[in-house]
């Protein structure tokens, strides 16, 4: 049973502040805590603890606005927070890194800050208020759900999701912000539903850098920019969207971004038509298989998805006719080493079945074991079948599948996993596609855990390993994207450095191109540094043989 530690000042026993009883507190403590207001920066690290107030006390204020430093500071642990104040000046009001964040009814502030900065982990966040902070809520790098909150009264963004960020983020009221109410940029994925977006000095809700989110039955209204924008090469789903007395125009989508907009939605100028139009065109289609031919070898993988999607077209022709059209399943296995591009096929392949209307939508949602087990028995079942519902109409990618059988782990969590998900595929064979992923000789276990599993999925997809001359090809087309340039002598060295590493057990793929083109470009810089002088345009854009000796050591 969890140990329950007392905070009131003047009562014999108890602790007089609350950072004295966190430092004592053993793991999973209740830190139970008087009414009043404690001006304290409270730190927890490798723990978790609940704090909340004393039954039937009242306020209960955490003030750290005279000092620099979060009212609450938490690393690699867990906090439980309920009923709570806090409030900063230099710093988020709450503050967490690589923990798992849990808010109720709490009311946060920070004058010059974000109310909550989260990066990595978890939160889960309800019925909580953010309110006179700088920025609102900042997730980066971390998943999880926020649930009918408000947050007004923002100096800039609402809610900034960033850094791969896969937020469920519901029934949540942002108002009153002088920039955008949400901003979601850098490879963010989260699904807003039923939120509403009002009074911003800028969009609504701004979509920017390679993010994909889900924006479903939200409402904006009364905002000084467009309600929804799409920047270049951002993707994603409009569901039954409200805008109303937006900027012009109501939603704004880049000639390079590719959301779908489904069924259409008041004020959305049109878009609903155009976007159900384009999820049939040809053209449409033929623009995202070229994208997956432009990606280096794969050869066999290219054939496979051609294939599948030749087919697929076919049987929606032959639907349009009349024809029967024999009943499948759109589900696969991806197989083959990390650094194969397994990743962007399966993102490629759900854009491709939202095009041809296989599915509702086209969207995407990555997930690992961590999203999909729980801790406790009946946990997980919830778990996956949140995580599935919110992939619905999409496809829903499970990187490392293989974790999810019993041979992974000393408990049946994992197992609970495998279970659920088999009913759902079937159950809604027609609304998602799963893929899973994961290595040849662990996917071929993971497939026994279930007799139903295997069945489950249409085809089984090998990616092989990147030759040598694909990771020159990869390692060129990172420099030119980066407005670097590789000189003739140093390629010659790369491909014998790549030759190399192909017998490593270890062999990351691509991703050992992308580790090496970051330490060329870091050895770059020391070198410049070096010089007498400024350096010239040449001088900053070349990596030569001695930036690669320096990362991989000399022959």
């Amino acid at each position: 049973m969890a140990r329950t530690i007392q905070v009131a000042p003047g009562r014999r026993g108890a602790y007089t502040t609350i950072g004295d009883a966190l430092g004592d507190a053993p793991a999973d403590a209740v830190v139970e805590v008087a009414e009043g207001t404690y001006r304290e920066a409270l730190y927890l690290s490798g723990k978790s603890v609940v704090i909340r107030p004393l039954p039937g006390a009242g306020p209960v204020i955490i003030d750290a606005d005279g000092v620099p430093h979060a009212a609450l500071s938490c690393r690699d642990g867990g906090v439980q927070l309920e009923g709570l104040v806090l409030r900063a000046g230099g710093a988020p009001a709450l503050s967490a890194e690589r923990s798992e964040i849990r808010l109720e009814r709490c009311t946060l502030s920070s004058r010059d800050a974000a109310g909550i900065s989260v990066n990595g982990g978890r939160l889960e966040v309800r019925k909580c208020t953010v309110e006179n902070s700088v920025y609102g809520l900042l997730i980066e790098d971390a998943d999880g759900t926020v649930t009918d909150c408000t947050i007004t009264d923002i100096v800039e963004d609402g809610v900034l999701v960033r850094i791969g960020s896969a937020p469920v983020i519901r029934a949540t009221t942002v108002s009153r912000c002088g920039n955008r109410g949400f901003y979601l940029y850098q490879f963010a994925r989260p699904v807003l539903e039923a939120c509403e977006v009002s009074n911003t000095g800028a969009a609504g809700i701004a979509v920017a850098y390679r993010s994909e989110p889900t924006l479903r039955r939200c409402r904006v209204h009364d905002v000084s920019g467009p309600g929804i924008s799409f920047g270049r090469g951002t993707g994603g789903l409009v569901e039954e969207c409200k805008l109303e007395n937006t900027g012009s125009p109501g939603l704004e989508i880049d000639e390079e971004a590719s959301p779908v907009v489904r069924e259409r939605a008041e004020g959305l100028d049109g878009a609903g038509d155009l976007f159900d139009e384009m999820r049939r065109d040809d053209d449409g289609i033929e623009k995202l298989l070229a994208e997956l031919d432009a990606m280096v070898g794969l050869t066999e993988v290219k054939a496979e998805v051609r294939g599948l999607i030749d087919e697929l077209q076919v049987n929606e022709w032959r639907r349009s006719a009349g024809l029967s059209v024999a009943a499948g399943s759109n589900n696969l296995i991806f197989t083959g080493a990390p650094g194969t591009g397994k990743t962007t096929v399966a993102r490629i392949y759900g854009k491709l079945l939202g095009a041809l209307g296989v599915l509702p939508g086209g969207g995407f949602r990555e997930v690992s074991r961590r999203d999909l087990v729980g801790q406790y028995l009946g946990h997980t079942a919830e778990k996956t079948a949140s995580v599935f519902d919110e992939a619905k109409g999409g496809v829903l990618f499970i990187d490392e599948a293989y974790t999810l059988s019993r041979a992974a782990g000393s408990n049946d969590f994992g197992q609970e996993s495998i279970d659920t998900l088999v009913k759902l595929m079937e159950d809604h064979r027609h609304e998602s596609a799963v893929i899973v992923a994961g290595y040849t000789r662990e996917m071929a276990e993971f497939l026994d855990a279930n007799p139903g599993l295997a069945s489950r999925f249409s085809k089984s997809v090998e990616f092989v390993n990147y030759s040598p001359d694909d990771l020159l090809l990869i390692m060129e087309r990172m420099t030119a994207a980066g407005d670097y340039l590789l000189t003739a002598s140093t390629t010659p060295h790369l491909h014998r450095y790549f030759d190399g590493l192909a017998g490593d057990p270890n062999f990351g793929n691509a991703r050992e191109a992308r580790k090496l083109f970051e330490g060329m470009r870091k050895a770059q810089a020391q070198r410049l540094r070096r010089l007498s002088g400024r350096p010239t345009l040449e001088d900053l854009r070349t990596l030569n043989q001695e930036d690669l000796f320096d990362v991989i050591g000399r022959p």
